[in-house]
């Protein structure tokens, strides 16, 4: 068995679903990436611009660098529940978020196999990356063959569709390189059209400032107003994109089929069975869809007790109420109202405007006076210019 091979199914024993090698020559990619900088694609995230000629090299990375291995990491979407989230309170976060941060459990995975190439290739050196340095991933990926940039921009593969994360080592070994694989999106634009906010272009372009997982974790400050509507029950990341994709029908409805019916079973044991998938299903929905009003009410400590090891921390305690609060305004529903209450009195600025935004779409008298009462008491000047907006756009004051 060649070298190759052998990282390959080495790979796999530690949960890599691919594994695919490039030649570490640089990356054919500086005139788009100059492009989407300059028109601001970017947004709020600055570090993207600094230096960017280095993300098409890994030159600098580790010096003499011959190979580029990218693997891919899969993860399991689950199937949403059949809900109504409006009704219930629920926001939604995106399937790779419901485990512990992946930076961490693939981080260990990338260190052993860093290990074993280190012992096959004596002398070689390497160093990880799992979604951190300047590293082009996708970019890195579609050179070693493991799959095409689809038209979500997300890396897509034939059998495993997109439900993965992608990481990578640099090393100095000299291993044979594997051939990029075609593009095979078509005609396809599900993705284009389903993207709520419009941040897919034609050409694999996205516009960051657009996009829903962008503005729930990467982007700091106040929502835009036009946006905050289309983001809907979204509170940390999104995948419509994915969902829609007709490469990841096969995978999802095969976890959406019904589960074998078991073999027969005692009346105790059919009704501790039913307890047990009563609270697997509970704990899904909680992970899956968690209830707004009580994310709303997390202080610090609480917030990090719930999400310590857990990709949400990104967002942090503030962009995540932020984001809760849109979701309860986009519910237009009244019962609503207690969260808002109290997150009308928060701590934190950016808290307590994106609170006023959601109370003045509730149109509600209770709403109303709520944000009166907000009103006279509140002394930050972005706070108290939604509160008067949200004001406005109710109209005639109430009885």
């Amino acid at each position: 068995m060649d070298l190759e091979a052998r990282i390959r199914q080495r790979a796999a024993t530690l949960g890599f679903g691919a594994c695919g090698f490039a030649t570490a020559a640089p990356l054919e990619r500086g005139a788009f990436l100059e492009g989407w900088l300059a028109a601001g694609f970017a947004g709020e995230m600055r570090y993207l611009e600094w230096r960017p000629e280095r993300r098409l090299t890994v030159a600098g990375v580790v010096p003499g660098a011959r190979t580029v291995i990218s693997l891919v990491y899969p993860y399991d979407p689950p199937p949403a529940p059949a809900i109504d989230w409006r009704a219930d309170l629920r926001g939604r976060i995106a399937a790779y978020a419901l485990r512990e941060d992946y930076h961490r459990v693939i981080e260990r995975e990338l260190a052993a196999l860093e290990a074993f190439i280190a012992a096959e290739c004596p002398g070689s050196r390497t160093r990880r990356y799992v979604d951190t340095g300047p590293i082009l991933e996708r970019e890195w990926a579609v050179r070693g063959g493991l799959g095409w940039f689809g038209k979500n921009t997300a890396l897509i593969d034939a059998p495993a569709g997109s439900w993965f994360l992608l990481a990578e080592l640099v090393t100095t070994a000299p291993l044979v390189a594997d051939l990029p694989a075609a593009s095979r999106c078509g005609s396809c634009t599900r993705c284009l059209a389903a993207c709520p906010t419009g941040a897919l272009r034609d050409g694999l372009v996205m516009d960051a400032r657009l996009c829903i997982s962008y503005l729930t974790i990467e982007h700091r400050t106040a929502i835009p107003r036009p946006l905050r509507s289309k983001l809907g029950p979204w509170i940390f990341g999104c995948d419509i994109c994915q969902e829609v994709c007709p490469w990841n029908d096969k995978r999802m409805s095969d976890e959406r089929k019904p589960q074998p019916i078991p073999g027969p079973q005692t009346g105790r044991a059919l009704e501790r069975s039913a307890r047990a998938n009563a609270a697997a299903d509970w704990a899904r929905l909680d992970r899956l869809f968690p209830s707004l009003p009580e994310l709303l009410a997390l202080d610090d400590r609480g917030f990090r007790a719930r999400f310590a090891r857990t990709p949400v921390t990104r967002a942090k305690r503030r962009g995540l109420l932020r984001n809760v609060a849109v979701a309860l305004g986009n519910s237009g529903n009244p019962a609503a109202l207690p969260a808002l209450s109290c997150a009308i009195a928060d701590p934190e600025p950016l808290v307590r405007g994106h609170a006023a935004w959601a109370l003045g779409k509730l149109r509600d008298r209770k709403a109303r006076r709520l944000l009166e009462r907000a009103h006279r008491v509140e002394h930050d000047p972005a706070v108290l210019a939604e509160i008067a907006t949200a004001l406005v756009e109710f109209g005639s004051p109430s009885n």
